[in-house]
Parts: C-alpha cells; sequence; structure tokens
C-alpha cells in the first residue's frame, strides 16, 4: 500500500512575549488565513487524509483544525501528541513509525525547525526553512511506517500560502 505523508508547519501564530510563554501561542488572522488557503488546495487536490497528528501546541491544534475541517476530517478524531511540541525530528519519526500499516495518508502538524529537519531527513530533499503553514507532501510504496527511516520517502512537493494566492 502506497503511503502518504503529508508535513504541515503550523500557521502564523502570536509573537511570544513576557506575557504568553511560548506554547501557548495561538494563530493570528493570517495564520487562520493561510491555513484556510491551505486547507482548501488539499481538498482541491483530493487529500483524504486517514489520520492527522498535531502537536498539542495552540497554534499547531489550531492549524490542524482549519486543514481537518477543509478536507472533511472530523475534528475531534485529530491526535495531540506533546512530544511534537519540542522532542526534536527523533520524536516525530517516533510518531510515524508507531501508525498502523493499514494507514495510507498521515497529516502531521508540527513546527520548524524540527518539521524541515524531518522532511529533509525522509526524502534527502533540500528544502531549505519551511514557511509558515507550508505543506511537504512525500510518499514510500511497499513500506511500513515503521519501515520509515532516512531518505526511505520520495519528494513528492512543497507548496506555501504565497504559491497558491499569487497562482489565484
Amino acid at each position: 500500500m502506497k503511503k502518504r505523508l503529508i508535513l504541515v508547519r503550523h500557521a502564523t501564530a502570536e509573537d511570544q512575549t513576557m506575557m504568553i510563554r511560548d506554547f501557548q501561542r495561538e494563530l493570528v488572522g493570517k495564520g487562520k488565513a493561510d491555513a484556510l488557503v491551505m486547507g482548501k488546495w488539499l481538498a482541491n487536490n483530493d487529500v483524504v487524509a486517514d489520520i492527522i497528528v498535531t502537536s498539542s501546541a495552540p497554534r499547531a491544534a489550531q492549524t490542524a483544525v482549519i486543514l481537518a475541517d477543509q478536507i472533511a476530517f472530523d475534528s475531534q478524531s485529530i491526535i495531540q501528541k506533546q512530544l511534537l511540541y519540542d522532542g526534536g525530528p527523533r520524536a516525530y519519526l517516533g510518531v510515524i513509525n508507531d501508525i498502523a500499516d493499514t494507514t495510507g495518508t498521515v497529516v502531521l502538524v508540527g513546527h520548524n525547525p524540527d518539521i524541515t529537519y524531518f522532511a529533509e531527513y525522509l526524502s534527502g530533499a533540500d528544502i531549505g526553512s519551511m514557511s509558515k503553514c507550508g505543506i511537504v507532501i512525500l510518499e514510500a510504496d511497499g513500506l511500513g511506517w515503521s519501515e520509515i527511516s532516512s531518505k526511505t520517502l520520495k519528494f513528492i512537493s512543497y507548496t506555501t500560502a504565497r504559491q497558491i494566492r499569487e497562482v489565484s
């Protein structure tokens, strides 16, 4: 069964201040608008997620809910993982390796720099730094989720909200 991994960096959030801890930051208007644009782009490209996993930080979880709404995924079924907030790329790999092999498409919402490092680690692609609400799509054929590791996925695309707006 073909595996598709859709990696999403959370959308634009509040600036960190003395009053707001980094973990607690929420999406701002631009972030919500970008997440909506990217969710519609996923829907227009016929993305059907089997599961959505997100960091439990509010900005990531809010991004995941907006995306889920656009691709007709039950937002109550989104899986939140605290370790995606500060666990590093190894935590991302652990989450992916634990997914059941009957699952085809996974959407994972996380944070930079970890999500960019993770995308590059899995594919060998030179992505640079993922933009806020940027989406990287990777695929594998013939592998189980537990077998995914360094350079085992094929880079398909990297898309940003800015690119989608320029095309529209």
